[in-house]
């Protein structure tokens, strides 16, 4: 199969409010897409989509082949790990009570649950009751129920939420882990700081329509801003001299050791060929934009474009 997860053109209103305006998504075996936006951007409802727990007004979706709110949709279903934003648990039960009960319902051994606990590194506190619980913790009992079944398809709704660094650090290679076996991964998140080094490919969403959808480097392409160089070192004037400030360069002075370059595109090779030979350099740090940046640009060219008569951004 070569998707496990495909929307087409797909449109949710929810009475004169439309949530989603032509959403494209797709998810192959193996991969990690990063769905990605503000806080109602669409992302929860697309979810909602693949899930079979809402049906599209216009559009098509296939989750694993067939329509997840059809009568063959409870199979495919089966074979979906999901994360939600907010987890909730019987607070009264164990870590362990509440996984092999989750296991019972999946019908899974209670071995595969008291396995997960100790993978996502619960083990030591497995045996406490959920109410003494960290949100942290919980939010990791949340994916250890995500994974029971070794599911084909994850969805992971804000997963790094109430995750300390080195927890944070832990999901992402276990995703990776994953992604390694072959399990595809939609990565849902409003948080985008950090996210790219964990993701093949990102759908940007805002307002219910995808802003622009494609690896990092080709929204890079795309968006042609500009690429920042921090350059440090020891001089009696900033080494400016041709590289042709004014044509595609912008300087910046931070102090008297460090000057920072906006730099087209175009020009960013023969800016580092002649930054490399001013004697004076002692070390380059080059930035090209990360995903906040390109987020924000994406969606003021929608702004623009519905200013300018309705037009979408591209």
């Amino acid at each position: 199969m070569s998707e496990l997860l495909a929307i087409r053109g797909v449109e949710v209103r929810f009475g004169p409010v439309a949530a989603l305006r032509g959403l494209d998504l797709e998810v192959r075996p193996g991969e990690v897409v990063g769905l990605l936006g503000h806080n109602g951007a669409g992302k929860t409802t697309t979810m909602k989509l693949a899930l079979g727990l809402l049906r599209p007004r216009s559009g098509r979706v296939r989750l694993l082949g067939v329509d997840p709110a059809g009568p063959e949709g409870r199979r495919a279903r089966a074979r979906v790990g999901f994360l939600p934003e907010n987890v909730s648990f019987y607070d009264s039960l164990t870590g362990r009570e509440v996984l092999r009960y989750l296991a019972r319902l999946k019908g899974r051994p209670a071995a595969e649950a008291d396995r997960l606990l100790e993978q996502v590194g619960l083990g030591h506190a497995a045996d406490r009751r959920v109410r003494t619980w960290s949100k942290g913790m919980r939010q990791r009992l949340g994916l250890a129920q995500a994974l029971l079944g070794r599911p084909a398809l994850l969805l992971l709704d804000e997963p790094t939420v109430g995750l300390d660094p080195m927890a944070t650090a832990e999901l992402y290679a276990t995703i990776g882990r994953l992604r390694s076996e072959g399990v595809g991964v939609v990565l849902c998140s409003h948080v985008l700081a950090g996210i790219e080094r964990h993701i093949d490919r990102c759908v940007i969403v805002g307002h219910g329509r995808v802003l622009a959808a494609g690896t990092l480097e080709e929204l890079r392409a795309r968006a042609r801003l500009p690429i920042r160089i921090r350059v440090r070192g020891h001089w009696r004037e900033p080494p400016l001299q041709g590289l042709g400030e004014g044509e595609g360069v912008v300087a910046r002075r931070l102090n008297g050791h460090q000057i920072e370059l906006e730099v087209a595109p175009e020009r960013k090779l023969s800016v580092l060929r002649a930054l490399a030979a001013e004697p004076g350099v002692e070390d380059l740090d080059v930035r090209p934009p990360g995903l906040e940046t390109l987020y924000a640009h994406f969606d003021a060219m929608l702004h623009r474009g519905s200013r300018d008569g309705g037009r979408e951004a591209p």
